[in-house]
């Protein structure tokens, strides 16, 4: 958490500095993601600021958002917390996902700039040298197929679940470190994709989504 000014994921060539808020919240969101900042743990802003560096403001900023996103916990009169992942939350956030993300893959219009997205994403997540960037990556890769879908309300539906998506994938990896048998489902979703099938990909997000949680957070195995 220490370099602020150049967070994991944000350098690109010819890409704008980002504001110090931007910064603040990608420091904090990659130590989550890598369990730099654990579950549970209360996040203090002026301790959060001293560590990075800058005055309480762009925390408190980062904190709201984060908040938002659902990978902090906000409680009046006992403050921050970094959000627990469990069976509940993540069986929540992914039936979520298998009940939306499918339809709007399937649905999606895939433009040549789509396709090369969502195969950049692909190789960044290959590249990637923690969870939290890997996990960052499939997220990108995720929204690049479904954002086509050509409804607004269903897109920003998927856009409010992936923080927390990146959270539950970064806490069942600890565990269960199948991330190279997700890379080759998005290898198989993605040719889908290129060949314009969208029945196939609509089947294949499925079982990909499916077979996340039998994995990781199967039904009959204890908290």
């Amino acid at each position: 958490m220490a370099d602020i000014l150049a967070p994991h994921g944000s350098s690109r060539p010819g890409a704008l500095p980002p504001s110090r808020t931007e910064a603040v919240l990608g420091a904090i969101k990659h130590a989550i993601l890598t369990g730099e900042l654990m579950p549970g743990q209360a996040l203090v802003e002026a301790e959060l600021a001293e560590r990075l560096g800058v005055s309480k403001t762009p925390v408190r900023e980062a904190l709201k958002t984060l908040a938002g996103s659902g990978l902090v916990v906000m409680l009046p009169y006992k403050g921050v917390t970094v959000r627990r992942v469990d069976k509940a939350l993540a069986r929540a956030v992914y039936d979520m996902r298998l009940l939306l993300e499918p339809v709007a893959a399937g649905r999606a219009t895939m433009s040549d700039r789509a396709l090369d997205e969502a195969g950049v994403a692909l190789d960044a997540a290959d590249r990637a040298e923690d969870a939290a960037d890997r996990s960052l990556a499939n997220r990108a890769f995720h929204r690049a197929l479904y954002a086509g879908c050509g409804n607004p309300l269903l897109v920003k539906a998927l856009d409010d679940l992936r923080d927390q998506t990146a959270l539950v994938s970064s806490a069942a990896w600890a565990l269960r470190p199948s991330w190279e048998q997700e890379a080759r489902e998005h290898r198989e979703i993605l040719a889908a994709a290129r060949v314009g099938d969208s029945d196939l990909v609509r089947a294949l997000m499925r079982g990909h989504i499916s077979a996340f949680v039998a994995r990781n957070f199967p039904e009959n195995e204890a908290e």
